[in-house]
């Protein structure tokens, strides 16, 4: 292909995958995924090799791309299947965090994959928001194996009556709203399916051939961009606050080696799983490490597998970083993805300084709460904070930044839904590492319940700030409370009606000495 032809196949899939996040957001009734946009869309080739995404959510794309090929491999794919799957053993990341993956076909012909995967605020967990402070994975919530939610176009019923909390036996539980979020994610697979098998117009050898043209280039872009960084070995460490069990001050470290074109990250010094849940499937330490290098590209490399092939990556198995199941892994797919993204940019701040910025929040700050009964609800949210400062400037203030690439729920959306005030909601100045140039700030978000309800809180920087570089300081701790008492990183609690809980997300860290 040459490169006005390339160019227009790459952005063709890019539009593709847009599309598909367009129906998911326009179907979905939750606010989770139509407010929050806590949802991500693939394309992989037939090979489940990653041919283009959209600017959705980092961890969900990039631990896709790591595990996709062994989830589709040697299945009897039919015209009309679709695959479901959460399982973090098995390609996930997180229990809530569901993938839909359905199989295009020109006659008898594999073509390649439209992917969903968007965050399930209910998945069955015994807390409200699926969210718990965990120490097995069977308490997080139903496990699904990779299973057809749909077979040769028909729905598989009792899979559906169980993703939507139901007796197995039953009619289709078209009227539930837990189902009407999977049916979201459906209509996006096929709708994305649909034009890819409109775009292999010319048959399976071309759109082949088109694949293997785009990994290709994005594999020449990604070895002419390590090949700058100067050769060595770069040592960074890091630790995560607590696990919720009572172990603190948990150990990530990561030495990368830098070779010419190739990149090889090795997490050996990171400590052993632990008995909370901030444990992860080797598929979230790949996506955080791909995702620092993607931020290494410039904007116009396609997002593709061929990025990824010059970088390796190798963790201990049984360490937090590679965990045996059934460790717990809830927070590790949000809270450890976002320290790994610190550790590996700290290591590439030794080969690039001017690139890399100070570490931002490093948290996803998440709050998960409800209700049971007849009149039960869920909700789920991750906090915006500050980010890094840089060679170039200032860190923003009050924004998601790296593994998390969500929006807030809007207050009017909250307020509308669910059985709380927003009292108050402001960024919280000062909360930048000073420097040269000052960290971003965090926020402040007060809500009062209007009634009983379950809450969890899933947070780390509560111990220590986002640290600086090149002399500037680290960033301001986050800091949690009810009715004004502190809170731990990871609580589970109850509230009642009139109850308080604060949230202050961690500033970002500064950049150089202050003049």
């Amino acid at each position: 292909m040459n490169p006005i032809q390339l160019s227009i196949f790459a952005n063709r899939l890019s539009g593709i995958c847009d599309e598909m996040g367009a129906v998911l957001r326009l179907s979905a009734l939750s606010p989770n995924i139509k407010d929050r946009l806590d949802f991500s869309c693939a394309i992989f080739d037939a090979e489940g090799r990653l041919c283009a995404q959209a600017a959705h959510i980092p961890v969900h794309l990039g631990s896709m791309a790591y595990a996709m090929a062994d989830l589709v491999r040697g299945r009897d794919w039919r015209a009309g299947d679709l695959l479901v799957v959460n399982d973090p053993y098995l390609g996930g990341t997180h229990l809530p965090d569901v993938t839909v993956v359905s199989p295009v076909l020109q006659g008898e012909d594999l073509l390649g994959f439209a992917v969903t995967r968007a965050h399930h605020a209910n998945i069955g967990a015994h807390s409200p928001g699926s969210m718990p402070v965990s120490t097995h994975l069977e308490q997080e919530g139903i496990v699904i194996a990779p299973t057809l939610l749909k077979q040769q176009g028909q729905w598989q019923v009792s899979l559906c009556r169980r993703l939507a909390g139901l007796e197995e036996a039953g009619t289709l539980p078209a009227g539930n709203a837990r189902f009407a979020d999977f049916a979201a994610q459906a209509s996006a697979c096929e709708a994305g399916a649909r034009r890819l098998a409109e775009l292999a117009g010319a048959g399976r050898a071309s759109l082949a051939q088109s694949f293997d043209a785009l990994n290709a280039y994005g594999e020449r872009r990604a070895r002419a961009r390590i090949a700058e960084l100067p050769d060595g070995v770069y040592r960074f460490e890091d630790w995560m606050d607590d696990d919720g069990q009572g172990q603190q001050d948990i150990r990530i470290a990561v030495s990368l080696s830098i070779r010419g074109e190739c990149a090889a990250l090795d997490f050996a010094g990171t400590d052993d799983q632990v008995a909370g849940n901030i444990n992860c499937p080797l598929s979230v330490a790949a996506a955080a490490a791909y995702y620092c290098f993607r931020c290494l590209m410039d904007n116009d490399v396609p997002a593709c597998d061929g990025l990824f092939r010059p970088i390796t990556l190798s963790a201990p198995e049984g360490s937090l970083l590679n965990a045996r199941r059934p460790a717990a892994v809830a927070a590790g797919n949000v809270e450890t993805s976002s320290r790994v993204v610190d550790v590996v940019l700290g290591a590439l701040a030794q080969a690039a300084p001017q690139a890399i910025p100070a570490a931002s929040q490093g948290t996803m700050n998440n709050v998960a709460m409800g209700a049971a009964g007849e009149h039960g609800w869920d909700y789920y949210e991750t906090m915006a904070g500050g980010t890094g400062a840089h060679a170039a400037g200032a860190g923003l203030s009050a924004v998601h930044s790296h593994m998390t690439n969500t929006l807030n729920t809007p207050i009017e959306s909250l307020e509308s839904h669910y059985p709380l005030r927003v009292r108050r909601y402001a960024v919280r100045r000062g909360s930048g590492g000073a420097g040269r140039f000052t960290g971003g700030a965090g926020v402040v978000r007060e809500l009062e319940f209007l009634g009983p309800a379950s809450f969890t809180l899933l947070t780390e920087r509560r111990r220590r700030g986002p640290w600086g570089l090149a002399g500037g300081l680290p960033g301001e701790p986050g800091a949690n409370r009810l009715n004004n008492r502190v809170l731990p990183p990871k609580y589970q609690g109850e509230a009642v009606a009139g109850d308080r809980l604060l949230i202050a997300s961690p500033g970002g860290g500064g950049y150089g000495g202050q003049e």
